[in-house]
């Protein structure tokens, strides 16, 4: 880097091209960062590029608009959920009921963490109001894809209606989203969940 271009802002630095697949990469991490800290409309795309460290035309080479960026990002997202979701059920081979269980209490060691945002989905929504925009259809593939894990565990689980206990616990999870954003730390009920839900487990599979 010359005298002169390392003393520009980083802003206005330029930026060399980098290969498709590392730049794709680096996007998608600095959309995933920035997006989730601080919503997909408060972020340009200008903040992503400056933090992936490539320059715009890398961008538009891998994502055509900052739409098909978010919808990049939600599906990332997607997949971290759902490997969460079967991390905690791996550690109960066989057992739904422990399984559920578990999954709510990795979920409220999470959401009481200090850096938890929230549910990415929820947040997303919230953003876009229309209904048929492409992100909120994410979104509603992102929860249909919860209701039927949770239906399906909760079937194993032994419960006589499944698809209302599975309703219940899916309601729990959205107050713990949203619970995680507005009580102060430290005083949030979400320490709770687990037992709560081991009740409507029981009292469902009784």
């Amino acid at each position: 880097m010359s005298g002169t271009e390392a003393t520009r802002p980083a802003s206005q630095r330029q930026r060399r091209p980098v290969a498709g697949a590392t730049a794709h990469e680096h996007l998608l991490r600095a959309a995933e960062a920035l997006f989730y800290r601080e919503g997909v409309h408060a972020v340009g795309v200008d903040a992503v590029v400056e933090r992936a460290g490539v320059n715009k035309m890398s961008l538009y080479r891998q994502f055509s608009s900052k739409d098909e960026l978010i919808l990049a990002y939600l599906d990332r997202m997607d997949a971290y959920f759902f490997e969460r979701f079967d991390a905690s059920v791996a550690k109960h081979p066989g057992n739904p009921k422990a399984q559920l269980i578990q999954y709510f209490v990795d979920l409220a060691e999470r959401a009481t963490q200090k850096d938890y945002r929230g549910c990415p989905f929820v947040n997303v929504a919230a953003e876009f109001p229309d209904p048929s925009h492409p992100a909120r259809e994410r979104v509603a593939q992102n929860k249909e894809r919860l209701m039927a894990r949770l239906v399906a565990l909760c079937g194993s689980a032994g419960a006589r209606e499944p698809q209302a206990l599975a309703a219940a616990l899916a309601l729990v999870i959205e107050g713990i989203y949203a619970a995680s954003q507005t009580f102060r730390q430290g005083t949030s009920p979400i320490g709770t969940a687990p037992a709560l839900v081991r009740q409507l487990i029981e009292a469902a599979c009784a």
